[in-house]
């Protein structure tokens, strides 16, 4: 019996696509009373093992293999007893690396028991061998042998037509060369074929071939539940865990955490509303109940703020503040009453356009969509404006009260509301929808910028 996340259940039985030690021993005997799998020698007297420990042996199996020390992982096998994945999955690996795409289409009939969604996902499962068998064939210049794998073997197998479709365009691909790019395909060899096993073994269950790189998805799940329980992280994290010693748990102390004034900024002549870093961190702007915006430059090796410029042409201060992606634009609102928007080039300090419908408009929030081309301002009296960078409003939506705006991706932007939420508003399609519903006033919130997450302020 298996559960859901491929492990076995804790009575011991073991089901038709588990894979255990006792399946490996039995599989094949030689006449020294020794037996072999995928043409490895397994002794007898290999020692029993938990079943953990045989999870832990398959993973750092896997793992030698993938540095290339093929032989200390196959003595690895011989020494434990236990081979990495079942051998039919063993040998289908090996011939999908080896193109041998005819005994892949036995391996894939061997399988079909194990298969977790039967046969609909066999039939995709032999879609995708077949897609690369076609596009190799391509590439080796046999077109007609591509086109009898395009009419005889896709096509009967009844699924995904539309990708059959494109496939049968790239006929007319004159070069190699471009039959990659039009594919989106790295081309005949090692590095396509290792994608399609690892696209493969999606449809097969972990117990019987094992998931791509499964030990070093443990080790990064491991680092981030440390990184998320460090009080005091500070520390760039790279995904390839470069950046870090796995011989210890992560941790920031708190003196790498910021926690010393080293410059106050004293040019404005009353309260700061507003300050925001460009995306690039090499200016700072901030803005006053002075009515005045400051431009400076950010030293980035002594990490120290220069006054560049002071623009003034608000009358009735600066309330919010938005860098443009391309780190030279710069939205800047007023308060509730003010009922246009400035657009700045931070650079020369010109205002390049201003944003203005109607006087009784309260335009008070703003965010740049992440083309640098399109933004949407709003305020709290439900004015909400899809607009370009020339000041020409493209869109509207009516009834929004805006307390927060930011960008999903250039068609959907989200906004906080007077409801206690933020919702998403796409303007290609005109629909919105909701994503967070808080029981207090939002009075703030900003997306990282891989728009994964929200930082909310609640009131």
């Amino acid at each position: 019996n298996m559960q859901a996340n491929g492990c076995s259940q804790l009575n011991g039985t073991t089901g038709p696509d588990e894979f255990n030690s006792h399946t490996i021993r039995n599989s094949a005997s030689t006449s020294n009373g020794e037996i072999t799998t995928n043409g490895t020698m397994v002794g007898q007297n290999s020692k029993s093992l938990s079943r953990t420990d045989q999870d832990i042996v398959r993973l750092i199996g896997q793992h030698l293999r993938g540095l290339g020390f093929n032989q200390t992982a196959e003595q690895l096998i011989a020494e434990s007893g236990y081979a990495l994945e079942h051998p039919t999955a063993a040998r289908f690996r090996v011939h999908v690396m080896d193109g041998e795409w005819e005994k892949t289409e036995d391996d894939t009939h061997d399988l079909e028991a194990l298969v977790k969604g039967g046969q609909q996902d066999v039939i995709k499962m032999k879609f995708l061998l077949l897609e690369q068998k076609y596009l190799e064939l391509l590439e080796d210049g046999l077109p007609l042998k591509a086109l009898d794998c395009l009419r005889h073997e896709l096509t009967p197998l009844k699924y995904n037509t539309e990708r059959v479709h494109v496939l049968s365009t790239y006929m007319m691909c004159s070069s190699a060369a471009e039959l990659r790019e039009s594919a989106h395909w790295d081309g005949k060899g090692p590095i396509s074929r290792q994608k399609l096993i690892e696209n493969l073994q999606e449809f097969l269950p972990p117990s019987i071939m094992l998931p791509p790189r499964r030990l070093f998805t443990l080790l990064s799940q491991a680092v981030e539940q440390q990184k998320e329980k460090c009080p005091y992280h500070n520390t760039q994290l790279d995904s390839d865990l470069s950046s870090i010693s796995l011989l210890m748990d992560h941790i920031c102390t708190k003196e790498q955490f910021p926690n010393v004034t080293t410059q106050v900024l004293w040019d404005h002549q009353d309260e700061v509303w507003h300050c925001q870093f460009s995306p690039d961190g090499t200016r700072l702007a901030t803005g006053s109940k002075d009515n005045k915006l400051i431009i400076w430059n950010v030293d980035t090796e002594y990490f120290e703020c220069r006054h560049y410029k002071t623009l003034d042409e608000h009358k009735f201060g600066v309330g919010f503040i938005a860098w443009c992606p391309d780190n030279v634009h710069i939205l800047v609102c007023g308060p509730d009453e003010t009922n246009e928007v400035f657009i700045y080039n931070a650079v020369t300090g010109e205002v390049r356009q201003k944003i203005h419908q109607n006087t009784d408009d309260s335009l008070t929030y703003a965010a740049w969509m992440p083309d640098g081309r399109k933004l949407v301002v709003g305020g709290v009296r439900g004015q909400f404006y899809y607009c370009d960078i020339d000041g020409n409003i493209i869109d509207t939506w009516e009834g929004v009260r805006i307390q927060g705006l930011a960008a999903l991706d250039n068609k959907v932007a989200l906004a906080a509301d007077t409801h206690n939420r933020i919702r998403g508003y796409n303007f290609d399609t005109l629909q919105d929808f909701p994503i967070i519903q808080e029981d207090h006033p939002i009075m703030t919130f900003v997306v990282d910028d891989k728009r994964e997450l929200a930082l909310v302020n609640v009131a």
